[in-house]
């Protein structure tokens, strides 16, 4: 191979290559089934539910292990097809066969967009597609893709809601730890490297107690008439302070509904409930607010697909506060990668 040549393949080996590769790892599938928030509401709202599941043709979208395929199968499916890109399709198709469940559940590798199923209709789409900040690197439009292909008008999308909700939090020691370090390092000021720190969402878990406003519902995703269109929104917010306190960041948070239940099944990632693989977004300001309880910070935030790498996110916000302590404007823009 010349070395033009070898350029060009590596050129071929897209952003889009690299995500599905690192889902091939058993690593990154052993810490989502340890989540137990997350596997287990996808375990209560299939087994649970089995009355929504008993006969019918399921599609499990970005299927992994198999796992959700697998209490699909359990619950009375008449047949679970489950599409993988990822070589871990190959470890799926042997844990289906060693649990005895092959003649209920097929794993199809390949790309949801090119593969064809043995079935014109599915009943019921399942599928844990959300990223962090819902949907960074989420496989949201292929699950649409689905829905628009297979999906029978009657059918059923498990998950079919999910909401993304903000909080304002106090962070002083964290931020001077990983933003302010860069004012003065060894004696050297490093500022350049800070402009670039405060443009990347930092992904961890908050402490509750941190948090120093009630929350405000930014969005609602209603899976079964939403478009992909629909990802990219401009959205105001209120954040109304619930003590008085330093502001030093925005958090961002979703949380996920199985509304066919008979009973709602439903897990948060907010920092007020049990963590999660997710976590939290952190979106660090550029000056600390004092703000009073009952004082109200106001702004927008907007969410787009990176347009060099779409499983890349550009966020951005403008917010502005006006209280007895002090007042701020500011626009900033960050992008998740």
């Amino acid at each position: 191979m010349t070395s033009e040549q070898t350029t060009l393949s590596q050129a071929e080996h897209t952003a889009a290559d690299y995500y599905f590769d690192s889902y091939a790892h058993f690593g990154i599938h052993e810490e989502m089934l340890k989540d137990t928030v997350r596997t287990r509401s996808y375990q209560q709202s299939i087994l649970g539910n089995a009355h929504l599941y008993k006969d019918k043709i399921v599609l499990d979208v970005g299927c992994g292990t198999g796992i959700l395929s697998l209490f699909a199968a359990k619950a009375g499916a008449k047949h679970v097809y489950g599409i993988e890109r990822s070589a871990i399709a190959e470890q799926a198709q042997q844990i289906v066969a060693d649990n005895g469940y092959q003649s209920k559940v097929t794993i199809i590798r390949g790309k949801v967009e090119e593969v064809e199923l043995p079935v014109e209709k599915v009943d019921i789409i399942i599928s844990e597609w959300m990223g962090y900040f819902l949907m960074y690197e989420s496989m949201l439009d292929t699950v649409l893709y689905a829905r628009d292909k297979w999906l029978q008008p009657d059918g059923l999308l498990m998950p079919d809601k999910c909401t993304l909700s903000l909080v304002a939090i106090e962070d002083a020691e964290y931020r001077h730890e990983k933003i302010d370090f860069w004012d003065d390092v060894y004696g050297f000021n490093m500022q350049c490297i800070k402009g670039l720190a405060m443009q990347e969402p930092l992904v961890d878990v908050v402490d509750q107690e941190q948090v120093a406003t009630k929350p405000c519902l930014l969005a609602t995703f209603n899976l079964s008439s939403m478009t992909k269109e629909d990802a990219a929104f401009t959205v105001p917010f209120k954040l109304v302070a619930s003590r008085n306190d330093y502001i030093h960041a925005f958090v961002a948070y979703f949380d996920v509904y199985f509304t066919p239940c008979h009973k709602l099944v439903w897990f948060s990632t907010s920092p007020m409930s049990r963590s999660t693989h997710w976590k939290q977004t952190v979106l660090y300001l550029q000056e600390s607010i004092v703000i009073c309880e009952g004082e109200v910070i106001t702004g927008t935030l907007s969410c787009s697909p990176n347009s060099s790498n779409p499983r890349d996110l550009d966020l951005a916000l403008t917010y502005s506060f006006k209280g007895k302590n002090g007042s701020c404007s500011a626009s900033q823009t960050y992008r998740m990668r």
